[in-house]
């Protein structure tokens, strides 16, 4: 058994420190960090929404082990620098306040990892989920007449291109387009669909809103997480938050400025039997105050059953939005 460092200096002056000499486990780590968490106050949100879960999450990345494989290793003993290293991330968790995606460069969703930086969001949409399995029941009850469908998929506001990525692995036959105005997250998106091998599946266009789109390309499936905060709950985020870019964020007055834009273009862009899927996050009730006429139908997921707004082209044809 190799023999234990002496408590430092540091430590003998820093609670903190002095507590994290003691561990000696994967389960004393996570239960470190996690009191650290409760104790700074921290607030989560972008993969994890707990203390706890952010504990585990830190913890397996800085050991090199991939989420979802906490169990075995609970009991485990972890070296001195593993210790240290944890440590480490702990305190910069703390005082930086941003993301821990952020931190580490990586991000999960829906049972893949993505590049993750201050360039785009971190990837969280409820969309994934929604495409295995609200979307999925609704399109078997209302199956579209092209048996091929969806052939086109567009990502709006792509950011790091997550949601076109499981996109293209979910239809198999479609070509998927990411459409981002920001070309910073753009080149993060080129990583990540480089990353994954879909560089044949998925175009990556810059330009505002649809105007990216190739002219004469009719969209079968749009998706799109857009900026939808609005101005009142900006000026509340918290430093978490507010680390990740503004401008991805914040939706105006009611946090429907983008999507006002977006739904006319989306009218003219749809094909006969093209659906928009749009994710509102707690701003249900303002998409249905501004937009009155529209027929909206709300896909459920694990999180809420008024975030993802399902509309069809019927339905914003009805509206008469153009």
């Amino acid at each position: 058994m190799p023999e234990e460092r002496p408590v430092s200096l540091m430590a003998r002056h820093d609670p903190d420190a002095a507590d994290l000499a003691e561990m000696r486990t994967v389960r004393d780590l996570i239960r470190h960090a996690s009191s650290r968490f409760h104790a700074a106050r921290l607030s989560f949100g972008h993969g994890t929404d707990n203390a706890h879960d952010e504990a585990a999450a830190l913890v397996l990345w800085a050991l090199h082990l991939p989420p979802a494989t906490l169990e075995p290793y609970l009991d485990a003993r972890v070296s001195i620098a593993e210790r240290e290293s944890i440590g480490a991330l702990i305190a910069e968790r703390i005082s930086s306040r941003r993301p821990l995606a952020y931190l580490t460069g990586e991000a999960w969703l829906g049972g893949l990892p993505f590049l993750c930086d201050s360039r785009a969001l971190v990837p969280r949409s409820p969309i994934v989920e929604a495409m295995d399995n609200a979307l999925a029941d609704w399109l078997q009850t209302m199956p579209p007449a092209d048996q091929n469908w969806p052939a086109t998929i567009v990502d709006l506001c792509t950011g790091g291109g997550s949601l076109a990525i499981h996109a293209a692995l979910r239809f198999a036959q479609a070509r998927v387009y990411a459409l981002d105005i920001d070309a910073d997250a753009l080149a993060l998106c080129r990583s990540n669909v480089r990353w994954h091998g879909l560089a044949d599946r998925i175009e990556m266009h810059r330009g505002d809103l649809l105007d990216a789109l190739p002219a004469g390309t009719s969209i079968d499936l749009l998706l799109c997480n857009p900026p939808y905060v609005p101005e009142s709950s900006m000026r509340e985020l918290p430093a978490e938050y507010r680390a990740e870019p503004g401008h991805a964020l914040a939706g105006g007055p009611d946090g429907m400025d983008l999507i006002r834009r977006l739904l006319p273009q989306a009218a003219k862009r749809l094909s006969p039997d093209g659906l928009v899927v749009l994710e509102v996050g707690h701003e249900a009730d303002a998409l249905e105050t501004a937009f009155p006429t529209l027929d909206i139908a709300w896909l459920e997921t694990s999180r809420a059953d008024r975030m993802l707004a399902l509309l069809s082209a019927d339905a914003l044809a009805a509206a008469d939005l153009v």
